[in-house]
Protein backbone atom coordinates (compact mmCIF):
# COMPACT_ATOMS: atom_id res chain seq x y z
CA UNK A 1 0.00 0.00 0.00
CA UNK A 2 2.81 2.29 1.20
CA UNK A 3 4.44 1.64 -2.24
CA UNK A 4 1.52 2.64 -4.76
CA UNK A 5 1.49 6.06 -2.23
CA UNK A 6 4.94 6.63 -3.12
CA UNK A 7 4.43 6.16 -6.75
CA UNK A 8 0.96 9.11 -6.88
CA UNK A 9 3.85 11.15 -4.97
CA UNK A 10 6.86 10.75 -7.16
CA UNK A 11 8.66 13.91 -7.16
CA UNK A 12 10.61 13.32 -10.82
CA UNK A 13 14.14 14.58 -11.76
CA UNK A 14 14.17 18.47 -12.87
CA UNK A 15 15.32 17.35 -16.18
CA UNK A 16 12.57 15.03 -16.58
CA UNK A 17 9.54 17.90 -15.70
CA UNK A 18 11.36 20.46 -18.30
CA UNK A 19 10.57 17.97 -20.64
CA UNK A 20 7.39 17.28 -19.73
CA UNK A 21 6.15 20.91 -19.74
CA UNK A 22 7.56 21.11 -23.70
CA UNK A 23 4.81 19.08 -24.74
CA UNK A 24 2.84 22.09 -23.78
CA UNK A 25 3.48 23.32 -27.74
CA UNK A 26 3.32 21.31 -30.75
CA UNK A 27 6.95 21.26 -32.09
CA UNK A 28 7.70 21.24 -36.36
CA UNK A 29 11.14 19.79 -35.70
CA UNK A 30 11.98 15.96 -36.05
CA UNK A 31 14.98 14.23 -34.86
CA UNK A 32 16.32 11.56 -36.96
CA UNK A 33 17.86 9.23 -34.23
CA UNK A 34 20.29 5.91 -34.50
CA UNK A 35 21.56 3.87 -31.72
CA UNK A 36 23.94 1.58 -31.52
CA UNK A 37 23.13 -1.03 -29.31
CA UNK A 38 24.93 -4.53 -28.00
CA UNK A 39 21.95 -6.24 -29.09
CA UNK A 40 18.22 -6.25 -29.25
CA UNK A 41 16.97 -7.24 -25.46
CA UNK A 42 16.45 -4.03 -23.56
CA UNK A 43 16.95 -6.02 -20.02
CA UNK A 44 20.01 -7.26 -21.21
CA UNK A 45 21.79 -4.67 -23.74
CA UNK A 46 22.92 -1.39 -23.66
CA UNK A 47 23.23 1.61 -25.52
CA UNK A 48 26.37 2.26 -26.27
CA UNK A 49 25.87 5.67 -28.53
CA UNK A 50 23.38 7.89 -29.88
CA UNK A 51 23.42 9.77 -33.04
CA UNK A 52 21.07 12.44 -33.49
CA UNK A 53 20.18 14.98 -36.30
CA UNK A 54 17.72 17.65 -36.61
CA UNK A 55 14.94 18.28 -39.67
CA UNK A 56 13.04 21.26 -39.46
CA UNK A 57 11.34 22.63 -42.91
CA UNK A 58 12.64 19.83 -45.32
CA UNK A 59 15.87 20.80 -44.15
CA UNK A 60 18.69 18.89 -42.39
CA UNK A 61 20.05 21.10 -39.82
CA UNK A 62 23.67 19.95 -39.89
CA UNK A 63 24.56 22.60 -36.78
CA UNK A 64 21.60 20.96 -34.90
CA UNK A 65 23.20 17.29 -33.95
CA UNK A 66 23.33 15.21 -30.94
CA UNK A 67 26.51 12.94 -31.16
CA UNK A 68 28.01 10.84 -27.55
CA UNK A 69 29.11 7.84 -26.55
CA UNK A 70 28.11 5.99 -23.43
CA UNK A 71 30.47 4.48 -21.05
CA UNK A 72 29.47 1.36 -20.22
CA UNK A 73 32.48 -0.23 -18.71
CA UNK A 74 30.86 -2.64 -16.71
CA UNK A 75 28.58 -4.08 -18.97
CA UNK A 76 31.55 -5.06 -21.16
CA UNK A 77 33.77 -5.84 -18.48
CA UNK A 78 30.88 -8.69 -17.22
CA UNK A 79 30.34 -9.92 -20.90
CA UNK A 80 34.18 -10.05 -22.03
CA UNK A 81 33.80 -7.28 -24.89
CA UNK A 82 36.73 -5.19 -25.95
CA UNK A 83 35.83 -1.44 -24.97
CA UNK A 84 37.90 -0.41 -27.59
CA UNK A 85 35.40 1.06 -29.43
CA UNK A 86 34.72 3.46 -26.18
CA UNK A 87 38.61 4.28 -25.84
CA UNK A 88 39.77 5.39 -29.54
CA UNK A 89 36.41 7.28 -30.27
CA UNK A 90 36.80 10.82 -30.27
CA UNK A 91 33.31 11.46 -29.29
CA UNK A 92 32.25 12.80 -26.22
CA UNK A 93 31.61 10.01 -23.56
CA UNK A 94 29.11 10.42 -20.56
CA UNK A 95 27.58 7.81 -18.31
CA UNK A 96 24.36 6.40 -19.33
CA UNK A 97 22.26 8.66 -16.82
CA UNK A 98 24.35 11.94 -18.13
CA UNK A 99 24.08 10.41 -21.70
CA UNK A 100 20.18 10.33 -21.57
CA UNK A 101 19.68 13.44 -19.47
CA UNK A 102 21.84 15.31 -22.36
CA UNK A 103 19.50 13.30 -24.94
CA UNK A 104 15.84 14.11 -23.95
CA UNK A 105 17.35 17.89 -23.24
CA UNK A 106 18.01 17.60 -26.79
CA UNK A 107 15.03 16.36 -28.20
CA UNK A 108 12.57 17.98 -26.27
CA UNK A 109 9.23 17.70 -27.79
CA UNK A 110 10.69 16.82 -31.43
CA UNK A 111 9.11 13.75 -33.92
CA UNK A 112 11.89 11.04 -33.65
CA UNK A 113 12.42 9.37 -36.63
CA UNK A 114 14.57 5.93 -36.78
CA UNK A 115 14.91 3.10 -39.27
CA UNK A 116 12.91 0.46 -36.41
CA UNK A 117 12.49 3.69 -34.13
CA UNK A 118 10.47 1.46 -31.90
CA UNK A 119 13.19 -0.60 -31.03
CA UNK A 120 15.41 2.41 -29.99
CA UNK A 121 12.72 3.96 -27.66
CA UNK A 122 12.15 0.84 -26.33
CA UNK A 123 15.74 1.07 -25.02
CA UNK A 124 15.79 4.52 -23.89
CA UNK A 125 12.43 4.07 -21.87
CA UNK A 126 13.95 1.19 -20.15
CA UNK A 127 17.12 3.23 -18.95
CA UNK A 128 14.64 6.21 -17.85
CA UNK A 129 12.96 3.44 -16.04
CA UNK A 130 15.87 3.11 -14.03
CA UNK A 131 16.43 6.55 -13.66
CA UNK A 132 12.49 6.68 -11.96
CA UNK A 133 11.69 8.92 -14.98
CA UNK A 134 8.44 8.22 -16.81
CA UNK A 135 8.28 6.79 -20.54
CA UNK A 136 9.47 8.94 -23.55
CA UNK A 137 5.83 10.92 -25.23
CA UNK A 138 7.46 12.48 -28.29
CA UNK A 139 5.54 11.08 -31.74
CA UNK A 140 7.28 8.74 -33.18
CA UNK A 141 7.53 7.90 -37.40
CA UNK A 142 9.52 4.88 -38.97
CA UNK A 143 11.26 4.46 -41.93
CA UNK A 144 10.73 1.29 -42.64
CA UNK A 145 6.97 1.52 -42.27
CA UNK A 146 6.70 4.25 -44.37
CA UNK A 147 8.57 2.47 -46.98
CA UNK A 148 6.01 -0.15 -46.98
CA UNK A 149 3.31 2.50 -46.47
CA UNK A 150 4.48 3.17 -49.75
CA UNK A 151 4.97 0.37 -51.30
CA UNK A 152 1.79 -1.31 -50.03
CA UNK A 153 3.75 -3.85 -48.98
CA UNK A 154 3.33 -5.55 -45.40
CA UNK A 155 4.30 -8.88 -45.43
CA UNK A 156 8.13 -7.98 -45.84
CA UNK A 157 11.21 -6.12 -43.86
CA UNK A 158 13.52 -3.71 -45.00
CA UNK A 159 17.53 -3.06 -43.64
CA UNK A 160 18.92 0.23 -43.38
CA UNK A 161 21.14 -1.02 -46.52
CA UNK A 162 18.31 -1.93 -48.95
CA UNK A 163 16.21 1.66 -48.25
CA UNK A 164 19.21 3.55 -48.85
CA UNK A 165 19.85 1.37 -52.10
CA UNK A 166 16.79 1.54 -53.32
CA UNK A 167 16.10 5.40 -52.89
CA UNK A 168 19.38 6.05 -54.26
CA UNK A 169 20.80 7.95 -51.08
CA UNK A 170 24.69 8.69 -51.22
CA UNK A 171 26.69 6.27 -49.74
CA UNK A 172 28.74 6.77 -46.84
CA UNK A 173 31.59 4.89 -44.83
CA UNK A 174 28.36 4.83 -42.22
CA UNK A 175 30.70 3.99 -39.23
CA UNK A 176 29.23 5.85 -36.77
CA UNK A 177 25.46 6.37 -35.10
CA UNK A 178 25.54 9.90 -36.52
CA UNK A 179 26.21 8.90 -40.20
CA UNK A 180 23.52 6.19 -39.96
CA UNK A 181 21.16 9.19 -38.42
CA UNK A 182 21.98 11.43 -41.61
CA UNK A 183 21.57 8.80 -44.21
CA UNK A 184 18.22 8.16 -42.21
CA UNK A 185 17.34 11.70 -42.81
CA UNK A 186 17.70 11.77 -46.50
CA UNK A 187 15.68 8.99 -46.27
CA UNK A 188 12.91 10.52 -44.48
CA UNK A 189 13.07 13.55 -46.84
CA UNK A 190 12.42 11.36 -49.76
CA UNK A 191 9.87 9.15 -48.14
CA UNK A 192 7.82 12.17 -46.61
CA UNK A 193 7.76 14.25 -50.07
CA UNK A 194 6.52 10.83 -52.11
CA UNK A 195 3.93 10.20 -48.77
CA UNK A 196 3.23 13.83 -49.22
CA UNK A 197 2.46 14.51 -45.53
CA UNK A 198 3.79 18.04 -44.56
Amino acid sequence: MLDWIKNINKDYPEFWKLYLAKFETKSNRYVILSTETTGLNPKKDVILSFGATAVINDVIRIGDNFEVVILQYKYLHDNGMSNEFLIESKLIKLAESQAIQSFIDYIGNAVLVGHRIHFDIEMINYVLEKMECGKLKNEALDVEIMHQKLMDITNKSFSLDELIKHYKIPQSERNTASDDAYSIALLFLKLKVRLGFK
